[in-house]
């Protein structure tokens, strides 16, 4: 049973719309790339269960220093030597749900099956060519993300396509890979993983670079998921799905931004990357139109501030030293806004962020943080800056304030040549920051501890394709008379098939009510603290049987699952009968109802059938959570009927 993720996605705090574009102009491209987590039993190269434990439960941990490798043609991919500039200890928590496999003391065992069908499936739906022969390889990825230091992924089919208002969309590629390991905590020189999500099966789709505009991204994005979740097969909540999204513009290049967990963020996203590349080409415009430079030397400026008494910088002075760089005709551009809220300077930063300082100073936004204007003019003076140019600045302990000016030297020449290639993180604003550079075929290599998966005919032939959700609601709505909310609402549901399953079983049960409490009440419960994951399938079905015979009233649905999630023991009649439900006899409740209507008898002859309504409300405040309202009006339309003589 799942309970449904209303509160599943982050929330969306976009300030500003960023400034509109004709994308079709500026060349707009994007691809998506949607890694979703399958619901399978086991992990994909163990036996170990797909749970998600909390953090305090455990068992050790284990701590690895990770390096970079070199592929099988003697390279070393540029981004793993990013990752590597700074040294970090990384720590793992294992528990008794997670193996020697997750702490890489085991090889890998075979692929599980289960979820390579469950791939295969989604192939089909996306009308992809299956490959013949299923082969994993490794993918090196050094942030600590995995013990091993490489990630596990196998390439299942490619050249599929799906149709959009805006045409027929490429699926380029689709792989079944290891999800990462989760992290718990960044400490600066150590970083805290979880195993228990290292290891559970996920789909990793990518489609070609046919999206033209924010809208279609979003668009495209929610037929993907819409087709994901139509399988049935595919986990639920937070971070069980992300979206990693590739963007250029015709005189631009092409950006990752990775970690796009929020729909709602994807139009942003996508607009404020193109924003950001205009922005930036406005800028390499400037910059050699002033005939900019970027000279290789970098400043020792301790000096300057020998009697600062900035916080910040005296801080770092205990054990460092103030480095600077001068960048000729950079003045007023370093501090030029290219997304709501962050600038050039704000890349200069990012990338220096990478040796392990804090971040950067430069003279477009000084004096301020406590450094005086007497200092910024001793700055310059002491850096050779003229009028145009900007001094950007650091202070740190030595090692990292030169690998930090190093790295703004390298973004302020990229600044006056290209729009960098590069991946970068998703912010919860619609903006991104640099991570590291965009990664190359050097960092995937063959994974010789695990065999290759043959892709039979047959074996494709027999994968069951599930209905569409557009479909199931319609079906719902016919068959079981739902209303349109609530058929998409289950249709849409990681429930929908629970709710078949009761909708079998327990035939005459209320459709409308048994929606109702697999979608608001259990989510209602679980938010109190109730322990719903102890209410099993069979407490569920047992509860509309007894429903639909009319032993169990709406009303006191919410309080049978209570008592059966705190004793999860009992059956469902013995934890009605505690509370007293269903024990009354019909003819308690036969001469409760003869009473109020000889009390009434005028009214009821007045009124005729019509005193029904008011009646029922009557006994139910008596009989609420005892009987059901349907018993408790059948009784009273067969008294009254009687007694008019009808």
């Amino acid at each position: 049973m799942s309970i449904p993720d209303n509160n599943s996605f982050i929330a969306c705090n976009i300030s500003k719309k960023p400034m509109s574009h004709d994308y079709r102009a500026l060349g707009l491209k994007a691809g998506l790339e949607i890694h979703q987590q399958l619901d399978t039993r086991e992990k994909l190269f163990c036996g170990c269960p797909t749970l998600l434990r909390d953090t305090k439960e455990s068992n050790f941990e284990f701590t690895r220093y990770l390096r970079p490798t070199q592929s099988e043609m003697g390279v070393v991919d540029k981004a793993a030597l990013e990752e590597v500039k700074l040294t970090k200890k990384f720590i793992y928590k294992a528990y008794d749900t997670t193996c020697l496999v997750e702490n890489d003391e085991e090889p890998p065992r075979e692929l599980n099956q289960e979820a390579v069908d469950f791939a295969l499936m989604i192939a089909r739906m996306l009308n992809m060519n299956i490959v013949d022969e299923l082969y994993t390889m490794r993918k090196i990825v050094i942030d600590g993300s995995n013990t091993s230091g490489f990630q596990r992924t196998g390439l299942v089919a490619t050249h599929g396509f799906l149709d959009s208002k805006n045409g027929r969309v490429g699926i380029d590629v689709l792989c079944l890979e290891e999800e990462a390991a989760q992290k718990v905590e960044d400490k600066g020189d150590s970083v805290i993983y979880s195993l228990d999500r290292l290891g559970i099966p996920l789909v990793e789709i990518g489609t070609a670079p046919d999206i033209v505009s924010p809208e279609h991204a979003r668009e495209v994005a929610e037929q993907l998921g819409m087709i994901l979740r139509s399988t049935g097969r595919v986990k639920r909540g937070l971070g069980t799905i992300r979206q990693d999204i590739n963007v250029s513009i015709a005189e631009g290049a092409r950006v990752e931004i990775k970690g796009v967990q929020e729909l709602a963020l994807i139009e942003a996203i996508v607009e404020r990357e193109a924003t950001r590349q205009v922005n930036l080409l406005e800028i390499k415009k400037e910059l050699l139109k002033r005939k900019a430079k970027v000279p290789d030397k970098i400043i020792d400026v301790t000096s300057v501030f020998e009697h600062t008494t900035s916080k910040v910088i005296l801080k770092a002075l205990k054990d460092g030293v103030v480095l600077a760089v001068n960048l000729p005709g950079f003045a007023g551009l370093a501090g030029k806004e290219i997304q709501t809220g962050r600038r050039l300077g704000t890349e200069f930063s990012d990338r220096a962020k990478k040796s392990g300082v804090g971040g950067i100073f430069h003279t477009d936004e000084l004096p301020n943080y406590g450094i005086t204007q007497d200092e910024v003019e001793a700055l310059r003076k002491a850096a050779g800056a003229q009028e145009k140019d900007c001094v950007v600045m650091v202070a740190d302990a030595k090692e990292k304030a030169q690998g930090a000016m190093e790295a703004v030297i390298i973004r302020a020449r990229e600044a006056l040549e290209c729009i960098p290639e590069e991946t970068r993180r998703a912010l919860p604003d619609g903006n991104s920051a640099y991570m590291r550079p965009l990664p190359g075929a050097a960092r995937m290599y063959p994974e010789t501890d695990v065999p290759p998966v043959v892709i039979t005919e047959e074996r494709i032939r027999n994968i069951k394709l599930p209905e569409l959700i557009g479909e199931r609601r319609a079906r719902y709505m016919n068959q079981f008379a739902l209303n349109e909310e609530l058929a998409n609402q289950i249709a849409r549901s990681g429930n929908f098939v629970l709710f078949e399953k009761i909708m079998q079983q327990a035939k005459d049960a209320n459709a409308t009510s048994v929606v109702r409490t697999l979608e608001t009440i259990l989510y209602e419960l679980g938010k109190e603290g109730i322990p719903v994951n102890n209410i099993t399938e069979e407490h569920l079905i047992s509860l509309f049987k007894l429903q639909s015979e009319g032993k169990i009233p709406n009303e006191a649905v919410g309080n049978v699952l209570k008592t059966v999630a705190a004793k999860p023991e009992l059956t469902v009649d013995k934890a009605a009968g505690s509370l007293g439900i269903g024990g009354v006899e019909t003819s308690e409740l036969e001469t409760a109802v003869d009473k109020l209507i000889e009390s009434r008898m005028d009214f009821v002859r007045t009124k005729g059938m019509d005193s029904v309504g008011p009646l029922m409300g009557i006994v139910m405040k008596e009989f609420r959570g005892k009987v059901s309202g349907q018993e408790i009006s059948r009784i009273l339309k067969e008294k009254i009927s009687k007694r008019l003589g009808i």
